[in-house]
């Protein structure tokens, strides 16, 4: 059987000065800091056998993805699946502290932590994030790949492959920015997941890089 590796890799920190939820909405790019963490990530791949090279449709993403094709000379593929994921509170100020999680007026939705109420459903992000890193080992086959994507969606595929239960406590999630899961696979059986942080050195010097905004 071919072994392949498919790296799933979150993007860089977003410029986001008003600190909204951005979620699924256009026009937020990488900071200069979060220019440098592609940069970064795409120097912790140079050794690697990259032959694919695939991002969600979302700017940032799309962004991050930039250096790593450029390095490997591949165009950067877009797949719909690697998309954040859709949230109530997407456009609005919301973060652990602010008050946001205890106003009676957002109770309702947020009645059920396990689906969840307020967003996308856990079990239809790890299904299409699943369906997206099979592509990816096929189109790469024997060889290596990388997906760019957002924490939510990349800590969902991962607890979905090891068979955990898909809701979690958001502040315990292993997603840096930039960081890598990596899934090893022999033949169409995932045999290893790696975890890496090319861009630690960076992640020390962002104000938003333990927050989930946008993710």
């Amino acid at each position: 059987m071919s072994k392949t590796v498919v790296h799933v890799l979150r993007h860089g920190e977003v410029y986001n000065p008003d600190k909204i939820l951005y979620g699924r909405l256009p026009g937020f790019r990488l900071s200069e800091l979060g220019v440098q963490m592609a940069k970064a990530a795409a120097q912790g791949l140079a050794d690697r056998d990259v032959v694919h090279v695939v991002a969600s449709p979302l700017e940032r993403a799309q962004q991050t993805a930039e250096p790593i094709a450029a390095q490997f000379g591949l165009p950067v593929g877009v797949d719909e699946r690697l998309i954040e994921s859709a949230n109530w509170f997407e456009g609005k100020r919301v973060s652990p502290g602010d008050g946001s999680f205890r106003d009676p007026r957002n109770w309702w939705v947020l009645r059920d932590p396990v689906t969840p109420s307020w967003g996308e459903a856990y079990r239809a992000i790890a299904e299409r994030m699943f369906a997206a890193l099979h592509a990816a080992r096929i189109a790469a086959e024997g060889r290596e790949a990388v997906l760019v994507s957002h924490q939510l969606p990349i800590w969902t595929l991962r607890r979905y492959v090891e068979r955990k239960r898909l809701w979690h406590d958001p502040r315990r999630r292993q997603c840096g920015l930039a960081s890598l899961t990596s899934f090893h696979f022999d033949g169409a059986k995932v045999v290893g997941i790696g975890y890496t942080e090319p861009a630690a050195h960076l992640i020390a010097m962002s104000p938003t890089a333990r927050t989930a905004k946008g993710a």
